[in-house]
């Protein structure tokens, strides 16, 4: 037999990934290593080798697109069809199980399955259902703790009734929304993971009828998956040793969305007759880069450890840029991806990163400003994101009454109790009258009866919009804007958002604030309008210009989590600064913190060819001017790798700039994130350091006694 083609393409450790016996196999795949060869090459040599059909094969992945590109990899490399072979989502395949069992799943046979979308309507009806104020339990964040006990296998039968009013409440709500679905048979995405599982835990005979049709079981990015999933893939291969996992440990970058990076450990107890397997050389990236990268995610304790290495050579040195601020920022960014471009590089080779999405605007601003078209990966521009349009509606209502589409916006945003049949009569008096919604509205009021409830919503709503236009005369622009967001309700909503997207939509609320402060409808304001219409027509402008489509050769810009994945020949991964990355939620959390390096690791080895990193000395956030210390990220890279670059001054620096850090300087005793241990105060781990010499001191964050500030000299600190 001739297998030159499976094997030949391979390095050492890839071919011993490939043709690996029948048992447990971890291979841990760096980042650009070439893990989706070699799960394409393993099933290849198991169905042409070993002699497995492609009906006994099982492999899953994230998402469609990957299950697509590797059917038609596989297919292209056996050169014939595999149809048969189950490859899909986690998701997909379990949706698969259910619609060929759905009896014994105990679910009707046209049971419906719901997107997110679907799914927060059916929580928002029983939320109105139950009589409970929507300010109070926020459908989002009830969606989400379903979600969140679905992911752990968790029925609300299995809950235990505690004193806590929050957990009684959502319990209450959870038992409701399970009966709503088991009695019109809808199932949402969490759930067609659990009653999957359930299904072949509760049916022996069919437990035993996929363990023996799936004779090899393949998982793609096993880093990611959460309780359920791994659960799912114990049971199919329960005393069999036939699970070939592929991940990578330091890529592991969804904690918060559930993905438990233990499975990974949790692997080697559950299967001993195991194998690990490191591919560590990569394809991607020159030699400092990955030098950086390997130094920078050698500092987390909870690893399982390998080494990328390239033998493509040492390339570029990793440049460092320090702005003044965040404008600067932009200005360097734009200035260098122009000067790319000019020397005959692609824009879509080019990607700017970052932590946050309310980084985006000012990047997107100065793309627009010199002409350069960009597309917002995996998200949407600043100016189009929901919680922004929100806020412009209550301003364009402000400006202006009769703007019905703003009006139908924020009528019920936030909910104040205003139901669907009282806006549809408006929408019907306008209609009928030929009137503006807002007319309509005050029509309502004086010819028809409505409920209390409805009628003190109605008035509190007019009543808001009057009051925030009177107390706006006199306000400078931002003024306005941060009224708007206080005032209206919106900054409470999103604080009532359970997890990370409540804090994303507060992120860009306070960015907009930023936008109003630093705009200047000067040059534009031929028609002598007010600076508020000037900044509504400008926001409605930058939402729709300059946005590539997929097929345009335009900038990428994109948060960390959604580069995971791809790569580019040149990458900017900017704001690198104490507070912002690594955030501020994790700065005192050792798993957070070890989390947030492995994002950092993921974004330093998108790049292949060139990688700047920058900081500001100062940088308005949160609505207040602020000078970060430069992420600690930074000084965990060699400084051989690195070298700083200068820019002219394009931006005024601010008179009270901090005084920059030296990055390189390697003498400190500890390193921030360090865990440290003390006679008295136990263990704990290093927040800040300060001073040097005998004046060198550290904020610890000890377990037991909370945040001390210590003199290193007298502390006799331990490492740990």
């Amino acid at each position: 037999m001739d297998i030159t083609s499976l094997i030949d393409p391979l390095n050492d450790a890839q071919r011993a990934a490939v043709t690996a016996p029948n048992q447990a196999v971890l291979v841990l795949a760096g980042a650009g290593s070439g893990k989706t060869r070699v799960l394409v090459h393993r099933i290849a040599w198991q169905i042409q080798v070993e002699g497995i059909s492609a009906h006994g094969i099982l492999a899953v992945t994230f998402t469609n697109k990957a299950a697509r590109e590797m059917r038609n990899r596989l297919e292209d490399l056996l050169e014939h069809s595999v149809h048969t072979m189950w490859i899909g989502t986690f998701h997909g395949l379990a949706h698969r199980l259910l619609r060929r069992h759905a009896k014994q799943a105990k679910l009707p046979d046209t049971f419906q399955v719901m997107d997110s979308a679907d799914q927060l309507r059916v929580i928002k009806r029983l939320v109105a259902g139950m009589n409970l104020d929507e300010t109070k339990w926020p459908p989002k964040q009830i969606q989400w703790y379903i979600n969140a006990q679905k992911d752990e296998g968790k029925r609300a039968k299995h809950q235990l009734e505690t004193g806590d009013v929050f957990q009684r409440q959502m319990l209450a709500v959870y038992r409701a929304y399970e009966e709503i679905c088991d009695r019109s048979g809808l199932v949402d995405f969490a759930e067609l993971l659990l009653r999957a599982h359930e299904l072949l835990r509760d049916n022996a005979d069919l437990l035993e009828f996929y363990q023996q049709r799936f004779l090899r079981v393949h998982v793609d990015e096993f880093q990611d998956t959460n309780t359920i999933q791994y659960a799912w893939l114990r049971l199919l291969t329960d005393g069999k040793d036939n699970l070939f996992v592929v991940g990578d440990d330091d890529q592991s970058i969804y904690g918060w969305r559930g993905a438990r990076i233990e499975n990974i450990f949790s692997f080697q107890q559950h299967y001993p007759n195991h194998q690990v397997i490191k591919l560590e050389q990569n394809y991607r990236s020159t030699g400092n880069i990955l030098k950086a990268a390997n130094k920078v995610i050698s500092v987390n304790e909870a690893r399982m450890g390998k080494e990328l290495w390239t033998d493509a050579g040492e390339g570029e040195l990793i440049s460092l840029y320090a702005a003044f601020n965040e404008l600067d920022e932009a200005y360097f960014v734009v200035d260098r991806i122009k000067a790319w471009v000019n020397e005959g590089g692609l824009r879509s080779d080019a990607a700017i990163l970052y932590r946050s999405n309310a980084q985006s605007r000012q990047f997107e601003e100065k793309l627009m400003a010199t002409g350069t078209p960009y597309r917002v990966y995996g998200g949407l521009r600043f100016f189009e994101r929901a919680e922004i349009k929100n806020a412009l509606a209550y301003l364009r209502l402000m400006s202006n009454r009769d703007d019905d589409a703003s009006f139908e916006r924020v009528i019920n945003t936030p909910t104040r109790g205003l139901g669907a049949k009282a806006i549809d009569d408006i929408r019907l008096i306008a209609k009928d009258q030929s009137m503006s919604l807002w007319s309509a509205a005050i029509t309502l009021l004086k010819q028809k009866p409505m409920t209390p409830r409805a009628k003190n919503a109605l008035v509190g709503f007019l009543e808001l919009i009057d009051r925030l236009s009177t107390q706006a005369e006199g306000l400078e622009l931002h003024e306005k804007v941060q009224m708007v967001n206080e005032q209206s309700g919106l900054i409470e909503l999103y604080k009532n958002e359970k997890g990370d997207r409540g804090e994303e939509k507060l992120e860009n609320l306070d960015e907009l604030i930023n936008a109003a402060r630093l705009f200047d409808g000067g040059q534009e304001n031929e028609e002598n309008l007010n600076e508020l219409d000037l900044f509504l027509a400008h926001a409605s402008l930058e939402a729709g210009d300059m946005q590539g489509e997929e097929f345009e050769d335009c900038v990428q810009l994109m948060t960390l989590h959604s580069a995971k994945g791809l790569e580019f020949k040149l990458v900017f991964l900017v704001g690198m600064e104490e507070g912002l990355f690594p955030s501020q939620q994790s700065s005192d959390d050792i798993a957070r913190l070890e989390e947030e390096r492995r994002l950092c690791y993921v974004g330093m080895t998108r790049a292949m060819r060139q990688l700047y990193l920058t900081y500001a000395e100062s940088r308005r956030i949160y609505g207040k001017e602020s000078y970060p210390r430069p992420s600690r990220f930074l000084r965990e890279i060699p400084a051989e790798c690195i070298q700083e670059v200068r820019m002219r001054a394009t931006v005024s620096r601010p008179q009270a700039t901090a005084k920059p850090i030296d990055l390189i300087a390697q003498g400190r005793q500890f390193k921030l994130g360090q865990r440290v241990g003390h006679s008295k105060f136990g263990e704990g781990v290093v927040l800040q350091m300060e001073g040097e010499g005998a004046q060198e001191r550290a904020q610890i964050n000890f377990k037991q006694a909370g945040v001390k500030w210590l003199m290193l000299s007298y502390a006799q600190l331990e490492a740990l």
